[in-house]
């Protein structure tokens, strides 16, 4: 297997020169477990661990390997090998673990584009489809919207509105997984020397996607409940998958729970027209409610901007700057309780003498 077929870009060759001088290997993390990686070269895939100094510099979740990642390693077995650094990511897509921690969940990295895949089907979300958006600018990656299931769907001009509506200049197709319908639009992104990887709910037909794309049916699937059109899990862990025509694609477990990080620019991308409309409101720290001369509230009325959009801006945005006080909060917590042990330890020293 070549380099370009698990997406390398000529810019990367100083990162192979650099581990031969330290006579290292050069390998891509293809699949993350709970204490290990599975790692693949131009010769092979085997099983890799970090060093014990790579885990005694990493601070937090993020600092550790995820799906995407270029990694020095050593081998010291046919088949393992002992991770020693990460090279640098040019793009890193991460979420807010769920529930009420703190703590950054990495989901892959070195992305150049990443496929925010909906179903048109009863499951279809502007909302949640938004959301995807806010990640995905942030992640530093290109989005592409997928909206699969085309076939099954009465309506799908209306549909295509609704995104473009939210996606403000954001490429979308419109395809069926299953019979490869408008699978070959998707050619230009994936293609040699580039990373794709697919996100979207459980059942939205990632899974059928990476198949259409490889020509195989590699990934397992599951179809859609009728009642409600939501699917169940059918991948269990983030892999990356080589592509025969060159490049690689990384299929995601489906994220119903999308939490967003403590700072997140990508809110400004992904509502860039609420952003452009604000720059003409009368007054510079519009609210954009009742306030004289706002641009927003005057392109609701006029039909231009729905206010389901604007209400999904201002939910967000509270979100965000309630992860702000809250990380302040435990940062202040944090340094407390640092300061605590501080004054122990000292005074423990002072009984003993």
């Amino acid at each position: 297997m070549s380099l370009i077929q698990l997406g390398w870009k000529k810019q990367q060759e100083a990162w192979e020169n650099e581990c031969k001088i330290n006579g290292y290997e050069l390998g891509r993390i293809i699949t993350e477990y709970p204490s290990s990686y599975r790692i693949m070269t131009q010769e092979r895939e085997l099983l890799g661990t970090v060093s014990g100094k790579f885990r005694f510099h990493a601070h937090q979740r993020s600092d550790y390997p995820c799906v995407g990642d270029w990694i020095s390693f050593q081998r010291y077995d046919e088949d393992k090998g002992m991770i020693h650094s990460i090279f640098p990511r040019f793009s890193q897509f991460s979420r807010k673990e769920a529930g009420t921690g703190l703590e950054e969940q990495n989901v892959a990295s070195n992305v150049d584009f990443v496929f925010l895949v909906s179903a048109l089907n009863q499951d279809f979300n502007l909302r949640r489809i938004e959301r995807y958006l806010v990640l995905a600018w942030e992640s530093g990656s290109n989005p592409v919207i997928v909206l699969n299931k085309g076939d099954l769907c009465p309506d799908v001009h209306e549909k295509v509105h609704q995104v473009e509506g939210i996606a403000c200049g954001v490429p979308i197709h419109v395809i069926s997984a299953m019979s490869h319908q408008g699978i070959q639009e998707l050619s230009p992104y994936v293609s040699a020397g580039n990373t794709v990887a697919l996100l979207g709910s459980s059942g939205v037909g990632k899974s059928t996607l990476v198949n259409a794309l490889l020509g195989t049916d590699r990934q397992s699937t599951q179809g859609s409940r009728e009642k409600d059109g939501k699917g169940r899990h059918t991948t269990t862990n983030r892999e990356l998958i080589a592509l025969p025509q060159g490049g690689a694609i990384i299929d995601t477990p489906g994220m119903r729970e999308i939490q967003l990080g403590s700072i997140v620019s990508g809110i400004d991308d992904a509502f860039m027209d609420i952003i452009d409309l604000a720059q003409s409101c009368h007054f510079i720290d519009c609210t954009h409610r009742k306030e004289t001369g706002c641009a927003v509230q005057q392109a609701i009325e006029e039909g231009v901007l729905s206010s389901e959009r604007l209400h999904s801006y201002r939910k967000l945005q509270r979100e965000l700057d309630y992860m702000d006080r809250k990380v302040d909060k435990d940062l202040q917590l944090a340094e407390k309780n640092r300061t605590k042990k501080q004054q122990k330890a000292y005074n423990h020293h002072f009984k003993r003498r």
